[in-house]
């Protein structure tokens, strides 16, 4: 731990509380996540079976069911997507920073978080923009706000930057994140 780290770190340990309440939220966000993404499959594969249904045995396809799946693809996609940001189930170079010397390391994974983080910023931002520039467009089919498409985005945004600050603070403390499913 370098000297820049250590007043961080020491900060850090003063504030138990508020951190394991934090991790609380964060896991209880990442829970929350995935039974809304199991849910989601599940209204998935009902409007699929709908689907095909409707056009093969009624020979009527019902034209709502794909855009519905479709909007709830992009859900369980968005909230998947900020369960393994948090359970680091996301891309990683773990090989390169094996080979690297612990402060090479910890400073390496500093930097991930923090672009990751940057990353979750700019999304729910830009998407903020794009749900407000779309919300008076109609989906046809469904009859709802064409922004309903791009507010998982502004949501896994968000929760990205939370999980990674949770990453941020797990480093500078010492320890790690525990996954949700653990």
């Amino acid at each position: 731990m370098t000297a820049a780290t250590m007043p961080v770190a020491a900060e850090l340990r003063r504030e138990p509380r508020a951190l394991a309440l934090y991790t609380r939220l964060c896991a209880a966000l990442s829970r929350l996540c995935m039974a809304l993404g199991v849910l989601g499959l599940v209204v998935l594969i009902a409007c699929v079976a709908y689907q095909v249904f409707g056009r093969y045995v009624m020979n009527n396809t019902p034209t709502w069911a794909e855009s519905l799946a479709l909007v709830v693809v992009l859900y369980v996609t968005m909230f998947g997507t900020a369960v393994g940001v948090r359970d680091a189930g996301h891309i990683g170079l773990e090989s390169l920073l094996v080979l690297a010397s612990e402060r090479v390391r910890m400073k390496l994974e500093l930097l991930i978080h923090a672009l990751v983080t940057t990353f979750g910023a700019v999304m729910a931002w830009n998407c903020g923009v794009l749900v407000d520039s779309v919300w008076s467009y109609r989906l046809p089919t469904l009859g709802i706000s064409e922004g309903w498409r791009y507010v998982p985005a502004v949501i896994a945004g968000v929760l990205i930057v939370l999980f990674s600050i949770e990453h941020i603070i797990a480093l500078l403390r010492g320890t790690e994140v525990e996954p949700t499913w653990a």
